[in-house]
């Protein structure tokens, strides 16, 4: 097939609009979205902290590769990399090693901050004591808390993550079904600031999975393509297989979600007004007398004995 617009050869069919592309304009179509979201998310200063939160893998990869060349023409904006050590034998050092090189012969500044330093333990060792709960919950939380504590550190205004299109349908979906009306107004990008929680940014929103992996292969931006062990158990697969079955039969239907969700989010916004947050003994702020990463941290300590 040939290239839509230049008549070269054709590396991908873009099936929710119907364009063949060649890689030079297919990299074109990514960067004109991920430059629009950027613009339409964030009110970036001089003086600004961009904290991106890279594990390795091909979205994060493509996150930081992306901020840094289309922000780094700005020398008053400071693009700082934030990694992550869940401390999963075999899976993330080898990605780990990745980032380090890369932010390297780029000249960014690389921040790391693992759970055992700040948890006293390792995902392998509170794996086998997560009881009925998935490990992806306590992960999950463990993740979240550590990127914030460090963005925090570092005087970041915002907290740019990976998150790709797939990935955003699957919480619009999930929270939904859930009837979970408070996180599903909570979920990013963040407008409002609040108290000790740096606000999320998803330069690829609009960016489906599989065009993040192909841009990573054909910009040549290094990743790593190991599977987490304990993803198997995470309920968001469910939601992953409905989407996917759904987005085959009726292209488009992933962005169609995202449209629907943006158009009601005025509305869930000023239904639920923002929480009273207090602080937590680790300085995260809570709606209760401990964060939610120390509740799991302690239950752990306990189960461990």
């Amino acid at each position: 097939m040939k290239c839509d617009i230049c008549n070269n050869e054709a590396v991908t069919y873009i099936r929710y609009n119907g364009t063949h592309l060649c890689s030079e304009h297919f990299m074109k179509f990514v960067e004109k979205r991920v430059k629009k979201e950027i613009r339409r998310q964030v009110n970036l200063h001089s003086g600004d902290i961009v904290g991106v939160a890279v594990s390795g893998g091909k979205d994060s990869m493509v996150t930081l590769h992306l901020l840094h060349s289309i922000l780094g023409e700005r020398r008053d904006i400071d693009i700082q990399c934030i990694t992550i050590d869940e401390g999963i034998e075999g899976y993330r050092r080898p990605s780990m090693e990745i980032v380090k090189e890369f932010c390297k012969d780029r000249g960014i500044r690389y921040n790391e901050c693992s759970f055992s330093d700040k948890f006293k333990i390792t995902m392998d060792e509170a794996a086998p004591l997560s009881g009925d709960s998935s490990p992806c919950t306590y992960c999950g939380v463990f993740r979240r808390n550590s990127m914030n504590d460090v963005a925090r550190r570092i005087g970041a205004s915002y907290l740019a993550t990976g998150l790709n299109l797939d990935d955003t349908a699957q919480s619009i979906m999930m929270n939904f079904t859930r009837g979970d009306i408070e996180r599903l107004a909570r979920l990013g990008p963040h407008k409002k600031v609040q108290p000790g929680l740096i606000p999320r940014i998803q330069p690829l929103r609009m960016i489906p999975e599989k065009e993040s992996l192909l841009y990573a292969i054909v910009a040549g931006i290094p990743f790593h393509n190991g599977i987490c062990p304990y993803s198997d158990e995470a309920l968001r697969n469910q939601y992953r297989n409905v989407i996917d079955e759904l987005e085959t039969r009726s292209p488009g239907t992933r962005h169609s979600i995202i449209s629907s969700y943006d158009q009601l989010m005025p509305m869930l916004s000023s239904h639920v007004k923002p929480a009273e947050l207090r602080k937590c003994e680790c300085g995260e702020p809570t709606l209760s007398e401990r964060c939610k990463a120390c509740e799991l941290r302690i239950a752990l300590a306990k189960s461990k004995g």
